[in-house]
């Protein structure tokens, strides 16, 4: 049992005992002996030994994946749909134990660490209805009428290397896996080594569920060490995390002439309008901002306040986000968490030091906190931002929002717009129909109306990913599973009329098919 970190209230929770946390970190090939120390985040206090996977280890996960995946590939969609209905129960009849492991990696508040054991239950939901639809067979007309066919058939591509975050490492480690599975791959997932854990528990539930044994393989290991034989090795590549790895990944994928796709970062806008309630507003904002410690990929990092109610709207905001209840507990108390690190705790410090340095105002916040743990920091509003400031124009990933006041709509969209990133935005107002015109011209792959991001990302049925640097390709709709496959066109001609006939000449053949396709295109033939 690890003792309370003074200062704070939390001890390791009953259920995450050495007992489990050796049995989850065994299934990491790790033939060096090399270990990572995987921290309590809360106290610092070592957790487990994570062992540390060599290119050997890659290569072999590799293999006994695609042993493993030759023979899912055989069973029939629906047996294979059959194993994630049961999962679907497992993972959140052992919820709670997830969101404890979740909390002691990350360091996040119970609250956030409950919605990520959610979002996996929520992929499977939608993809066991969508599935079937996606991966039968389809049959097309052919160039010939009556006489000629083209079935649309997707194949798995084989093995699929996911490389997830640490932010939300159960929510990607297992969402981004699922339809992969669904569509008859097998997976090899790299997560951050901060937090393994609940991946490795999850993948433990899937199998509990059915899933065939070295179908879903862990590697670990630091990411230059690890990324490139996992790239090589794969069929396809799922990616999550900074703009400057994802060029690395993409550029990599390329050379390999494999598919991949990316979720990068943002510096996401929100714009009010004029006629917003301002009691509303303020909570969706502040879980916009502050959610997750400012530590989701899709989190608000400046609010566009109109001219005729800054005053008002910015003390609303701030008297809110001075008043957030900070701390480290396994229970609901505390409605921010950690930070993932210390390492991180410093480069958001960073962009708030350089911030006031060049002339911005800290309304409230500004400060780390080591009297609550070692990578604490209090949510922090800025005033004053300028593009030449880090927190103007790089994604600082952490709990610091900028406010910034504008005169006229086509002044807020353009301010919104005014970045190389395009992940994902909010527009707030009490008139949808206004809301949505302004929607319309964010250059963004996701854009919330009345809510900072979460309506955006739980939408299963409609793709999320990003514009410009915030992405390549997207999670979730039809081609969050259709990604993950290859598509085969099966055509068939039943009888040879595609050619002269014998003793035809040509001149007569292309006068005749020139008519022919007229007639088509006028009896609306395909």
């Amino acid at each position: 049992m690890i003792s309370p970190r003074r200062g704070t209230t939390t001890t390791r929770p009953a259920a995450l005992t050495d007992d489990l946390l050796e049995s989850l970190v065994a299934r990491v090939p790790g033939s060096s002996g090399a270990t990572w120390k995987l921290t309590e985040v809360y106290t610092g206090e070592l957790l487990v030994e994570l062992p540390q996977s060599t290119q050997e280890d890659i290569e072999r996960a590799f293999r006994e994946a695609r042993a493993a995946q030759r023979l899912w590939a055989q069973w029939p969609v629906k047996k294979r749909l059959e194993v994630f209905e049961r999962a679907h129960t497992l993972l959140l009849d052992n919820a709670l134990t997830t969101t404890d492991l979740i909390q002691a990696e990350s360091g996040k508040n119970r609250r956030m660490a409950v919605e990520e054991t959610c979002d996996p239950p929520m992929i499977i939901s939608h993809y066991l209805k969508r599935a079937p639809k996606l991966l039968t067979p389809k049959k097309h007309g052919g160039p010939v009428p009556f006489l000629s066919s083209s079935t649309e058939v997707h194949v798995p591509k084989g093995v699929v290397g996911i490389i997830a975050p640490w932010n939300f490492p159960f929510a990607t480690g297992l969402s981004d896996a699922i339809p992969a599975l669904m569509a008859g791959n097998a997976v090899v997932v790299k997560p951050d080594n901060k937090t393994a854990l609940s991946p490795l528990y999850g993948i433990r539930l899937l199998e509990e569920a059915g899933l065939p044994k070295g179908l879903f393989q862990v590697v670990c290991g630091e990411g230059p060490d690890v990324g490139p034989t996992l790239i090589d090795n794969a069929d396809y590549v799922m990616f999550t995390g900074s703009t400057a790895t994802g060029r690395v990944i993409g550029e990599r994928a390329g050379r390999n002439l494999i598919g991949c796709c990316l979720e990068l970062g943002g510096k996401n806008p929100m714009i009010v309008l004029d006629d917003v309630d301002a009691e509303e507003w303020v909570e969706s904002a502040t879980f916009g901002v502050f959610g997750n410690t400012g530590q989701i990929c899709m989190h608000i990092e400046r609010i566009y306040l109109p001219e005729s109610r800054y005053d008002e709207l910015r003390d609303v905001f701030v008297r809110r986000a001075a008043n957030l209840r900070i701390g480290a507990s396994y229970d609901f108390g505390p409605e921010i968490g950690s930070l993932v690190s210390p390492d991180h705790r410093d480069r958001v410090a960073s962009h708030v030091e350089d911030a006031v340095a060049k002339g911005a105002t800290v309304l409230t916040g500004g400060r780390a906190r080591p009297d609550l743990g070692p990578a604490f920091f209090e949510p922090t509003v800025l005033e004053g931002v300028t593009q030449d400031m880090l927190a103007g124009k790089t994604e600082t990933f952490g709990p610091v929002v900028g406010l910034y006041c504008y005169r006229t709509v086509d002044e807020a969209i353009k301010l919104a717009n005014d970045t190389d990133y395009g992940l994902n935005a909010s527009v707030w107002s009490g008139d949808i129909a206004r809301a949505e015109a302004v929607a319309e011209r964010i250059d963004s792959g996701n854009v919330n109306i009345n809510d900072a991001l979460a309506t955006a990302y739980a939408s299963k049925a409609t793709p999320s990913g990003g514009v410009k640097n915030s992405g390549v390709g997207a999670r979730h709709g039809d081609q969050g599973l259709l990604k993950y496959t290859d598509v085969k066109n099966v055509a068939v001609l039943k009888k040879q009329v595609l050619g002269a006939r014998p003793g035809q000449d040509y001149d007569s053949y292309v006068k005749q098919m020139l008519s022919s396709l007229k007639l088509m295109r006028r009896l609306r033939v395909r």
